[in-house]
């Protein structure tokens, strides 16, 4: 429904080569399209939109991915231009701001919603660069495997790295999904077999 929504609102300015259900999809339809710019949610089905992104940054360098997210949360954010992101609008904000915001990624500039702007700019370290690491983790999602595999509950996850419990469970779906681990038990065993927590 949403997406039939967008479609109504964008067809009037922009020719829109595709649609996808989930980040699979999206990922496959944007390389064999190749978009100028791609719309992509935080959360979609299978591998999720930051995922997904991610790869697409690797995959068509040259396209512009544009976050659409009800999340406000600056952990969300930085995630996603950690992901690659070129831009990351808040659904709230979409009403007056979608249409600029993709002509200002598609233009090579990067936007952030300007309800949340001045938030994530304080939070956001100059020099910041994308994560590079081998398994595809960013550092948060590094910090949230590791409390878990120590014993930490979801709530004591979000308290200890001052995000909120949604964020935290975000994070914990998200490398569930990733490293296609499917309990707590193999999260040790790979935290373990790769030297994210120790055991003396």
């Amino acid at each position: 429904m949403l997406r039939d929504l967008l479609r109504s609102s964008l067809a009037a300015e922009f020719e829109i080569v595709g649609e996808a259900e989930t980040g699979e999809a999206s990922v496959a339809l944007a390389i064999k399209t190749k978009p100028d710019v791609i719309l992509m949610d935080v959360r979609m089905a299978g591998i999720g939109g930051l995922s997904a992104a991610r790869q697409l940054a690797k995959e068509i360098p040259a396209a512009k991915v544009l976050i659409l997210s009800q999340y406000r949360d600056e952990e969300y954010v930085l995630e996603a231009f950690d992901a690659g992101a070129a831009g990351y609008l808040v659904k709230t904000d979409a009403i007056t701001e979608l249409n600029s915001a993709i002509r200002a990624v598609h233009s090579g500039l990067r936007f952030i919603s300007p309800s949340i702007a001045q938030t994530v700019l304080r939070t956001r370290k100059p020099g910041a660069e994308r994560p590079s690491n081998d398994d595809g983790l960013t550092k948060r999602e590094r910090e949230v495997i590791r409390l878990i595999s120590q014993g930490s509950t979801t709530k004591e996850v979000a308290s200890t790295l001052h995000i909120s419990p949604k964020t935290a469970q975000v994070h914990r779906d998200n490398l569930k999904r990733k490293l296609n681990l499917h309990s707590t038990a193999a999260m040790v065993h790979y935290a373990i077999a790769h030297k994210l927590i120790r055991i003396d």
